[in-house]
């Protein structure tokens, strides 16, 4: 069985494509979306809801930038931590003072 770092280092890692949010609401939200992009495409003419979803891919795309800022921020967050906990360092500790 190969490493986790061999893993990542072949890019046989996609954390994004392992996540599966345990939300009670995500299934619920998932078919709401589903059902009013099938109402928007029976009330909007073939242009205008190509136009719709090519709005909504686009924040999709904004959403998948920021997710994968959010996971870069806390990856080096949590990478700070384990550093700090090692080392007995306080740098990321603000001083009010």
């Amino acid at each position: 069985m190969k490493s986790i770092l061999q893993e990542l280092f072949n890019g046989s890692i996609y954390p994004d494509e392992l996540i599966i949010s345990r939300d009670p609401d995500y299934s619920l939200l998932s078919k709401k979306i589903s059902e009013m992009m099938h109402m928007w495409r029976n009330k909007l003419s073939k242009d205008e809801f190509a136009e719709f979803e090519a709005l909504m891919d686009l924040r999709s795309e904004v959403d998948s930038l920021h997710a994968e800022a959010s996971f870069m921020c806390g990856f080096k967050l949590a990478t700070w931590i384990m550093i700090e906990a090692i080392t007995g360092k306080g740098e990321l500790v603000r001083n009010e003072n």
